[in-house]
């Protein structure tokens, strides 16, 4: 198999081997000028891909194309039309043209639009996207595109992904230039984003009414083990699972998708996958690739791939770290601090940008990991806090400390880690060491965002990020602009050391998890946004749309529209869940609730009429005691219900989401602990469902 991994990576991408392979050499080289540089593609050109495209395909075995894109479903979407053609003669050719390569034209009539567009008005359009490979899945030919509505406005994740990175390329190659740097033409961000999930068993699965609907538990008595022994963390991966793994792999490089790592996570049936970097477009495809092939390889082992972000109470929640940095044309990382960041002026203002950011739209990072998923995650001794901070390091802080006092900083030494077995080899340990509670952290040349879920597209927080840091550079440009070279670097100097006094609220290297740090954070005027109802205001306040349409993100429209997409996509999420639940509580719980109190209550008089004396108190508590469960339950049900009703006859959608959160998540709450602790009592076999012991220990 190792022989074989160079070929196979890669065999089902419309690569760059490929594409010099089988395009004439004009067109190959029109065609790497629009990838590289954003130049508008031609019809010629586009004809003449097309044709080599479809070529590729066939020979592949593809019998079919689609223009695959992401509407703000959160997932992707896909339509597809054979290459097939009739020739006239009762037969047909395989076609494609260089039109029906660049454009489609889906009906947009069912996907959310946060009312860009009336219902009835039905045409959308997809446009390739020539910067992220095609690719064939299934015997069909993927082609990356964006999407818009008839009139323009962007209606899906893609298309404000690719604006933010050019507009934050322009400012950041400004700013080099400004900084003496004359050969840098283009910056790119580039992502790694790391993959969290769960796998429990099939059949196991489809006896889960909320694990089918709601992609979690809504409620289940803890197994008596959970992830206390912290023995389930980068464990021996049990056969089943290696051999998911091994699969998965392989399906992801065949897609050139550079899967690295995988291992066993903390909590019980989770794991995580992680990739190497990539630019930020193409990680996100590969991304939303990842989450689809996942499910996709789980099934063929009678497994079923979890993405939720927190499946079982009790334990650790999955999450998606978003790696991010700044890459030049020239392959210069800008957020490597080189071997002294005290005088890498190009590094100091790079830094100082993304922590400007961090703090000016903290409130928008916070927004771009809002779910409802999430929520039950954020905040937790597993995850951030809701609380956006900037985690730097002691070394790093220092610099800034001395750069905001003027005092000298002397150069740290590395240190050479002493382990005490002389057998051991000594390597230099880190001048950081790492901050798992931190949101946004600083890990050597690169900022991990961590607050993201599971589930989640990657796409949001990187247009946030991209976005806000290209505002940031363009108001340091703003102050350097007309500095002359000579007095260059004092300017730089003093511009870095307002920064710092503005915006160090924002760091924080301590313990997030800590009672004190939310005081704290406070007193620091930070935002403390504990829920989506609560944060996604945030998302249309006057400083963000003005950001986001200043710098051509989104249109005002597009900012309203997605407001409300995200508040329609959590009040019905909530809602999906108390109606699931209730189904679940009427048809499954209490029947078998009422099967073991019946079968108590008989066994108990049993004994008092033949042997008073068997006749236990006990067994009579217990009677008594799921009965008033059964009674408290079915009350609590029919409450559940009526809150539900309640919030579908708000007219107000942000009003409907607070009233979710504030009266049915609390009323599913009770519901859970009372059923939890009853459950603990009815045995298993009673229960028509598989309990947190089975789901979580049956691999």
């Amino acid at each position: 198999m190792n022989k074989e991994i160079p070929e196979l990576y890669g065999s089902m991408i419309f690569s760059n081997k490929v594409m010099r392979k089988k395009l004439p050499k004009d067109m190959y080289k029109a065609l790497r000028k629009t990838i590289e540089n954003g130049t508008h593609l031609e019809l010629d050109v586009a004809n003449s891909v097309a044709v080599a495209m479809k070529e590729w395909a066939v020979e592949n075995g593809a019998t079919h194309y689609t223009h695959w894109f992401q509407p703000m479903t959160g997932f992707t979407a896909e339509k597809h039309d054979s290459f097939i053609s009739p020739s006239g003669d009762g037969e047909v050719i395989m076609d494609f043209s260089g039109k029906e390569l660049v454009k489609g034209e889906p009906d947009a009539s069912s996907f959310p639009s946060g009312g860009l567009r009336a219902t009835f008005e039905a045409r959308g359009y997809t446009a390739w996207d020539p910067t992220s490979p095609a690719f064939i899945k299934d015997g069909t030919l993927y082609i990356p595109t964006a999407f818009c509505s008839y009139s323009g406005e962007a209606l899906d994740k893609k298309t404000p992904l690719l604006r933010s990175m050019e507009t934050l390329s322009e400012q950041a190659v400004k700013m080099l230039r400004l900084l003496g740097n004359e050969t840098v033409t283009r910056v790119s961000t580039t992502i790694g984003p790391e993959q969290e999930y769960f796998l429990v068993d099939k059949d196991l699965y489809n006896r889960r009414k909320d694990l089918i609907f709601c992609g979690r538990t809504l409620f289940g008595a803890s197994a008596p083990k959970g992830q206390e022994m912290e023995d389930h963390y980068f464990g021996t991966l049990k056969p089943r699972v290696s051999a998911y793994m091994h699969d998965l792999d392989v399906e992801l490089w065949k897609l050139g998708i550079p899967a690295k790592t995988k291992h066993n996570e903390v909590a019980p049936a989770q794991h995580e996958l992680a990739p190497v970097f990539d630019t930020a477009n193409i990680a996100v495809d590969h991304n939303q690739l990842t989450m689809e092939i996942m499910k996709k390889v789980a099934e063929k082992h009678n497994l079923i791939c979890l993405l939720h972000e927190k499946p079982f109470e009790g334990i650790n929640g999955s999450g998606k770290h978003n790696n991010w940095s700044l890459i030049t044309n020239d392959g210069v990382n800008l957020l490597n601090p080189g071997r002294t960041p005290a005088q890498n002026i190009q590094f100091l203002v790079f830094l100082m940008a993304v922590v400007k950011a961090v703090d000016d739209y903290a409130d928008m990072m916070r927004v771009s990991a809002a779910s409802a998923g999430n929520d039950h995650r954020l905040g937790g001794n597993e995850a951030p806090p809701a609380i956006v901070s900037v985690f730097l390091g002691d070394e790093l802080t220092a610099v800034l400390e001395s750069i905001e006092n003027d005092t000298y900083f002397g150069k740290q030494e590395k240190v050479q880690l002493d382990t005490g077995a002389h057998v051991l080899p000594h390597f230099v340990k880190d001048n950081t060491d790492r901050n798992r509670t931190s949101p946004f952290a600083f890990t050597g040349n690169k900022f991990e965002f961590r607050m993201l879920g599971s589930a989640a597209s990657v796409s949001t927080p990187n247009i946030v990020l991209n976005t806000a840091v290209a505002e940031a550079l363009a108001q340091f440009y703003k102050e350097l602009e007309g500095t002359k070279p000579e007095d260059m670097e004092k300017a730089v100097h003093e511009l870095i050391k307002r920064a710092i006094r503005k915006h160090k609220k924002i760091i924080f290297n301590g313990n997030g998890y800590s009672e004190e740090w939310i005081k704290e954070a406070k007193n620091r005027g930070l935002y403390n946004l504990v829920s989506t109802p609560d944060c996604l205001p945030q998302f249309i306040a006057d400083k963000n749309v003005d950001l986001f349409t200043r710098h051509h993100i989104f249109t005002k429209d597009e900012i309203f529209s997605r407001y409300e997409i995200l508040l329609e996509n959590y009040v019905k999420t909530i809602l999906i869940e108390a109606r699931t639940m209730a189904e679940m509580l009427t048809k499954d719980f209490l029947p078998a609730l009422n099967a073991y109190a019946g079968e108590t209550a008989r066994n108990a008089g049993m004994k008092k009429s033949f042997l008073p004396t068997l006749a236990t108190e006990a067994e009579e508590a217990l009677v008594t005691r799921l009965t008033e469960v059964y009674a408290s339950v079915t009350d609590g049900t029919a409450q559940l219900l009526s809150l539900a009703e309640t919030a579908e006859e708000t007219g107000d959608m942000q009003q409907a989401a607070q009233f979710c959160r504030t009266n049915i998540l609390a009323r599913m709450e009770e519901l859970r602990l009372t059923v939890n602790a009853a459950e603990a009592l009815i045995p298993d076999g009673l229960l028509p469902y598989p309990t947190y012991d089975e789901l979580l220990f049956s691999l």
